[in-house]
């Protein structure tokens, strides 16, 4: 959703793209919260699956619908106090200023669905069906790619009608993703069962156990994605379009990995539920290997079309070869990526999110930003991403080290074989 909207808009200029760019990380942000309380829920859903116990999992979907839909209007409202400053506080200047609050409080509000569409989805990875929350994500993409088109071009709206455009793909999906969800689903379906919304003490205090690492992983790595931000801001609106840009289309290399990483996270759920340890480990370091063999592949791809992927999205030149360098930087980085991608999803499957998520931010505050900052001085925007691209290395080493560890087999692994 983020290349399509930098895509589009960045037709339009540096200045648009550097809007959007400069409320990015914040934006993801906010979705990352989101998605911390939707695996707070779902995880417990995918080991009450496993274990054959579907009226448990249709309880905690039920209690999941109330707490994210009040979760998701907090975050909302948050946006709204904050988005007139907000440009201003990542070092924007008053020439990107106005396009990036209005473009961040409208995700902002749309948020509310972006939830429940995530939460939709989540829930029926957990049930195994992982075809219709892909097909309705595929068609999310291309229904924002429509309403963009007519938001931005035809009623001339600029980066307000990217933001609308994304907001009417994430409802019409919502919709969509909540009625297989509710009505079609054979597992989770709510259709003529009985059940209370109300959440349950028992119920919150687990999903808070799984997703209050996740949430603090997601808002120290948000405020690290922040402050690099705010490391790039000073250099400029080239810079700061080229980075956006470079982290959209990075985007498309990555996103298998958090595919697999989904599917992990469901499997190996399951799997400890059912009480099966080898099946678990199976799951487990097949998903790892498969993440890295597949974003080795996307790697290589991204450093062979750097300079092309960058121009799909922007006619500046200065753009285009700014953004195609730091992209060959990142690619080394790309297979290590895809194993703290994918790791990360098997510690969710088997609720162990504590320790990952302490791993995560040790390494983005300790060793991506204090490199940045000493690199952006004398190698700029190039700097940052030689940071990033050593920082996510040694993140992939440790998680597999923690992956393949006795310690993490033996604690939380089912012992029944």
């Amino acid at each position: 959703m983020f290349f399509i909207d930098a895509a589009m808009v960045g037709h339009l200029g540096a200045r648009a793209t550097a809007a959007i760019g400069l409320v990015e990380s914040t934006t993801w942000l906010m979705g990352g919260l989101a998605s911390a309380a939707s695996l707070g829920f779902s995880v417990q859903v995918a080991h009450f699956i496993g274990a054959n116990d579907f009226e448990a999992a249709r309880r905690v979907l039920r209690q999941s619908l109330v707490c994210c839909f009040l979760w998701s209007l907090m975050i909302s409202l948050v946006c709204i106090a904050i988005h007139n400053q907000l440009p201003y506080w990542l070092g924007g200047t008053e020439e990107i200023a106005h396009d990036a609050s209005l473009y961040f409080v409208l995700i902002g509000v749309f948020g509310i669905f972006f939830q429940m569409e995530g939460l939709g989805g989540s829930m029926l990875k957990s049930s195994g069906n992982m075809k219709i929350p892909s097909i309705l994500n595929i068609m999310m993409c291309v229904l924002d790619v429509v309403f963009n088109y007519f938001f931005i071009y035809i009623f001339d709206m600029g980066v307000k009608g990217a933001a609308l455009g994304t907001g009417l793909a994430e409802l019409i999906t919502a919709i969509l993703m909540l009625y297989f969800l509710l009505v079609r689903s054979e597992i989770l379906s709510l259709k003529g069962r009985r059940g209370s919304f109300f959440p349950k003490a028992e119920t919150v205090k687990t999903a808070f156990k799984i997703g209050a690492p996740m949430a603090l992983q997601h808002v120290l790595n948000g405020g690290a994605y922040v402050v690099s931000t705010m490391i790039v801001a000073p250099l400029g609106t080239i810079a700061i379009a080229a980075n956006s840009l470079a982290i959209t289309v990075e985007s498309l290399c990555y996103m298998p990995g958090f595919g697999i990483a989904e599917a992990a996270t469901t499997l190996v759920g399951q799997s400890i539920g059912a009480g099966q340890r080898m099946l678990t480990r199976s799951f487990a370091y097949m998903s790892v290997g498969l993440g890295i063999a597949i974003m080795t592949v996307m790697g290589v791809f991204m450093w062979v079309f750097a300079p092309e992927l960058i121009a799909w999205m922007s006619p500046v030149d200065e753009v285009i070869a700014l953004g195609a360098h730091v992209l060959r930087i990142e690619a080394w980085a790309e297979p290590m990526f895809a194993a703290s991608i994918v790791a990360n999803g098997v510690f969710i499957g088997a609720a162990d999110t504590l320790k990952p998520a302490i791993m995560s931010l040790t390494s983005m505050w300790c060793v991506r930003l204090s490199l940045a900052a000493l690199l952006a001085r004398d190698y700029g925007l190039p700097g940052v991403w030689m940071a990033m691209a050593i920082e996510l290395t040694l993140r992939g080493i440790m998680f597999l080290v923690r992956l393949f560890g006795e310690k993490w087999n033996r604690h939380h692994l089912p012992s029944k074989l």
